[in-house]
Formats: C-alpha cells, sequence, structure tokens
C-alpha cells in the first residue's frame, strides 16, 4: 500500500449499521463503490462483478467521520465522481448509475462488457436505516448530477444519452419531467449558484454547454457555448460567486491538465481564467465559503506499471480562491492510488478524498493556509467510485 499505516489512525467500516438511528443530516456524504472495473498491471479491466454499494458517511464529527449507512445498489467509476448528491435538507440521496456490467463470449472464454444504464435512484436518509424509495429512469449513461442550493430541482448529464434530464424535487417525491437534446456526451453538469443557468461539459468536443433555468423549465442554446481545456470532465460552482470551474484529464501522460474559470453572469458567459493544477484533475470541491478548492491528481495512477508515466499513489492540490474566480495553487499533498471523489467539510476545514484502488476515504485538513495530511483513514468495503454531500 501506498500509505504508510503505521502512522494512520483507522477508522474501520461501522458493522451495526442497521441499528443506526434514523436522521437527516446536512452532514451526511454519499459514497458510490464500484466493484465492475479494476486497475492491475492490464491497465483498466472490466472484471466480473460483484456487490456495489452505496455508502453513507456521517461527517457531523468531521476530524472522524464514520460510516453510518451502506445500501446495495449499483454504482460506477465509468462516469464523473459526481453522480451522486444529498438535498440540502439531508432528507433525500440520488444517484446515478451509468453503466452496467453484462457477460459475453463462451463459458469458457466470457468476458465481461459495460453498457449504458438509465437508472436513477432516490434514497430516503431519514429511515433507519437510509433505504431506496424510488428508482427513475433518466437518459442513457447518467454520469454528473447538479441540485439547486433551493432543493427543488436537480439536473443529470447523459453522456451515452447526450441529453440533459431534467427531475422536479418536492419533499420527498422526486419526478423526471423533462429530457433537454444536448447533441453531444455530456460528463458533469453545474447549476450557477443563482439557480438561473446551468453548465454541463462536453468532454469529446472540448466545450461546456449553457442551459437557462426558469422554474422548473430548462433550455439549451447551443450558440452560447463556452470553449474549455482538453476533455472537460468535471464541473463545480464556486460558492458565493458567479463562477463555476470545468476540470479537465485529457493531457495523458505526465502532462499537467488545466481548470477553466467561467462567468455565468451576462448574455454570453465566457471564460475568464485558466490555471494547471496538476495531471489528472478529475475530481473537484470547493470549501463552502468559497475560498479553497481542492482536486485530486491522478497523476499516474490509471496507467499499466509498465507505462512511463506510472505512479502508485496520486496527489491532491489546494488551490486559493478570490472573489473574481481567480485559483492559485498553494501546495499539495499525498493521497493514495486512483483518487476520485472529493468532499469538503461543512465546517470548510476537513476534505475527504477517496481512493479507488485502496478502497479507503483519506481526511485531510486546511490549517495554516496549507493542505495538511491528518493521518486518519476510513476503510471502505469497496472501491469509492463517487463521493458528494449536499450543494454549498
Amino acid at each position: 500500500m501506498a500509505m504508510k499505516t503505521s502512522r494512520r489512525t483507522v477508522l474501520t467500516l461501522c458493522t451495526a449499521l442497521a441499528a443506526t438511528p434514523g436522521w437527516a443530516a446536512t452532514t451526511d456524504v454519499l459514497i458510490g463503490l464500484d466493484s465492475k472495473i479494476v486497475w492491475n498491471d492490464r491497465g483498466q479491466t472490466n472484471v466480473e462483478p460483484g456487490e456495489d454499494l452505496v455508502l453513507v458517511m456521517d461527517t457531523s464529527n468531521p476530524a472522524r467521520p464514520r460510516i453510518r449507512a451502506s445500501i446495495k445498489l449499483t454504482n460506477s467509476v465509468a462516469g464523473p465522481p459526481t453522480n451522486l448528491q444529498v438535498t440540502p435538507d439531508g432528507r433525500l440521496g440520488l444517484v446515478a448509475n451509468s453503466v452496467l456490467s453484462v457477460k459475453e463470449g463462451a463459458k469458457d472464454n466470457e468476458t465481461w462488457k459495460l453498457v449504458p444504464d438509465d437508472k436513477l435512484y432516490v434514497l430516503n436518509l431519514e429511515a433507519s436505516p437510509p433505504a431506496l424509495t424510488d428508482t427513475l429512469v433518466v437518459g442513457k449513461q447518467p454520469s454528473g448530477l447538479a441540485i439547486t442550493k433551493a432543493g427543488d430541482l436537480a439536473l443529470v448529464a447523459n453522456r451515452a444519452g447526450k441529453s440533459v434530464s431534467v427531475l422536479s424535487i418536492s419533499g420527498t417525491t422526486v419526478k423526471a419531467i423533462a429530457e433537454i437534446p444536448i447533441g453531444q456526451e455530456a460528463a458533469g453538469i453545474a447549476i450557477a449558484p443563482d439557480g438561473k443557468r446551468a453548465f454541463a461539459v462536453l468532454n469529446l468536443v472540448n466545450k461546456v454547454a449553457v442551459l437557462s433555468i426558469d422554474g422548473q423549465a430548462v433550455a439549451y442554446d447551443k450558440t452560447l457555448d463556452v470553449p474549455a481545456a482538453f476533455n472537460p470532465y468535471n464541473i463545480e460552482p464556486i460558492p458565493n460567486t458567479p463562477y463555476v470551474v470545468a476540470s479537465s484529464t485529457g493531457a495523458g501522460g505526465n502532462n499537467a491538465d488545466a481548470l477553466t474559470t467561467i462567468d455565468t453572469r451576462g448574455p454570453h458567459p465566457r471564460v475568464v481564467a485558466l490555471v494547471a493544477p496538476g495531471t489528472g484533475a478529475e475530481g473537484l470541491a470547493f470549501s463552502p465559503n468559497g475560498k479553497w478548492a481542492v482536486t485530486p491528481l491522478l497523476l499516474g495512477t490509471a496507467l499499466k506499471p509498465s507505462e512511463w508515466a506510472y505512479t502508485r499513489t496520486g496527489e491532491a492540490a489546494l488551490l486559493s480562491v478570490t472573489p473574481s474566480g481567480t485559483l492559485t495553487p498553494v501546495n499539495r499533498v499525498k493521497v493514495g492510488a486512483l483518487p476520485e471523489g472529493v468532499v469538503f467539510s461543512a465546517t470548510g476545514d476537513y476534505v475527504y478524498v477517496g481512493n479507488y484502488t485502496d478502497k479507503t476515504v483519506q481526511v485531510l485538513r486546511v490549517a495554516g493556509g496549507k493542505l495538511v495530511d491528518t493521518g486518519v483513514v476510513v476503510k471502505l468495503p469497496g472501491q469509492p467510485a463517487s463521493m458528494r454531500g449536499v450543494p454549498r
């Protein structure tokens, strides 16, 4: 293992999940585990699927998060690490499943193939234990997901469907009400802080689509597409600002990738800043006050060990954020293998990074203006493909 366990406090998965009292908390974080895809000497490999899970992690004590529930649900790393989110009131969790694994070939020579799914799961986080309450049909290969700060609308970016699904949220009822054609593969999506626009990353054409939001009516205007760095894959709003930031992962090898800052205002949203935090900036999260950003860097952890750019572990980069949307790299810390999801605590001073290959969540902290490793690791029963809390 890349991390030195002798200097870490390890928190194990709670075995008495069913005994956890029912509650709804805005400090809950959802973690999607994937059993279908592994990284080994052959690089990325599809294997016979085991049991996928969605975990509910309680971060009310931000320094010592704990797993309070486990739900059997399909989930996949074949999509951005933002395919799930908790509603602002903490009552519901939404989980989009991008792909399913199907068997191909004869019995003695069978392989496993990934095919697009079209399911979105609704979880009741108030139940004891939290439970699946509804399954909706959305576009094909649903990937990135975003919920408005008001909690009344959710949008899902569909890769194979080349569309954005629109969902209404009323109390504990979630309904799929529309599917907006985009014409291109849409990997991730973000809703601007004012709730009037959404931005979907079109990863294959290096653009960001702009959608207008009027209540529950959503529309796409292709003429407003914004350019982005190569292979934009994820996108997040900067809290308390009019900006969203798209993260890119297309440079490959040991080449730096870019974060693209977009001003969401005016008749024509536009790119106002670019910064290169490092290689493989796939995940991205902002502190609730909008002053800090953290992006896990894949580096060479998704490559075959025989490739020149391979690295055993990744890193997490801290960036400072100005009110004008400028991001400035501050420092990096070592994390585990294939870091995917990243979430800030509600207090804004702790950061949780999901290490896919290591099957852990690593607890970091912003202290003294730098990102530091607390030495705390949460062991998981599977590979964390995605992580998300409430919209901030």
